[in-house]
């Protein structure tokens, strides 16, 4: 439950769960291999490709993070070696720095990385997808969603994935006019007991004029509808959104997940000691866009 503002916890709504996985999985998708890609980084590189993404800076605040971003190799990290990964991976790491935070009104004792694609590579439909592994810490919420350019929420939110540090599940949903902060339109995707959020996994949205399909390895697993999102509000999921991945720290959606308030909003002592041992990170294999479907 991303948003470009101060947001609450998804509420616990049942609607969200009503559509069968089994009817959905009947009407999966085209496969990505007949279709062209029109957007890629395999992160295979030593740096980020800034001709593709721009790096968020210490201004940045919403939903009271734990977390300052910072554009520093500390944060915004390049590996290769890492096992189940397709040669490069991108490392977004949280880091305990106490009294670098340049905000007085927040005076964050963690920095962090965001980078996004806004003015560089944006998009109107197709298929969205990333190759992501998370870490197993508590209050970590690291996200892979899209944003629309102006003000928020007017101009649409696609949350692929997003995750608080319960390996079990990951989220997804969508944020416009009427249905942001507390959006209806919300989901969770619980894994089995052979996997977790905490091995790699391919997040995905299909995108079209009328719906919205979210996608685990493959598995449709939660699809939202125009006439859905225009019970609530304007659909705005009819022009251009910006690729986003970032790793926040505590803040609104993991503190209303677990209740959790110290030794920080949302994050408990386990993970602040993780965070300094070096044991917390979002591992990023790559990221693909292709065209949209045909007619669309």
């Amino acid at each position: 439950m991303r948003a470009a503002a101060m947001i609450s916890i998804l509420p616990a709504i049942a609607a969200c769960f009503a559509v069968s996985l089994v009817a959905q999985e009947a009407q999966a998708p085209t496969a990505p291999s007949t279709r062209t890609v029109v957007f890629a980084d395999e992160f295979d590189d030593p740096a980020l490709d800034r001709s593709k993404w721009n790096v968020v800076g210490m201004d940045f605040w919403v939903n009271n993070e734990q977390q300052a971003y910072t554009d520093s190799p500390d944060t915004i990290q390049f590996a290769h070696g890492i096992d189940g990964a397709d040669n490069g991976v991108l490392v977004l790491r949280p880091v305990y720095r106490p009294g670098i935070d340049t905000r007085a009104d927040r005076k964050a004792d963690f920095i962090s990385g965001r980078i996004e694609s806004q003015g560089k590579a944006e998009f109107t439909y197709g298929r969205i997808e990333a190759r992501i592994r998370m870490p197993d810490a508590e209050g970590v919420w690291p996200a892979f969603w899209m944003l629309g350019n102006g003000t928020w929420p007017d101009t649409g939110e696609i949350d692929i994935m997003e995750y608080v540090g319960e390996k079990d599940w990951t989220g997804v949903a969508l944020h416009g006019p009427g249905y942001s902060g507390e959006t209806p339109l919300v989901n969770k995707f619980f894994f089995g007991t052979d996997t977790d959020a905490t091995d790699w996994h391919v997040y995905a949205v299909e995108w079209t004029k009328d719906a919205v399909l979210f996608e685990v390895d493959g598995r449709l697993t939660y699809r939202v509808t125009r006439p859905m999102v225009e019970n609530y509000g304007t659909w705005r999921f009819d022009n251009d959104k910006h690729l986003i991945l970032n790793f926040a720290l505590g803040g609104a959606y993991p503190f209303k997940t677990s209740r959790i308030a110290a030794p920080y909003n949302g994050v408990p002592q386990t993970t602040v000691d993780k965070i300094k041992a070096g044991n917390v990170a979002m591992h990023v294999d790559w990221v693909r866009v292709y065209e949209p479907l045909s007619g669309e």
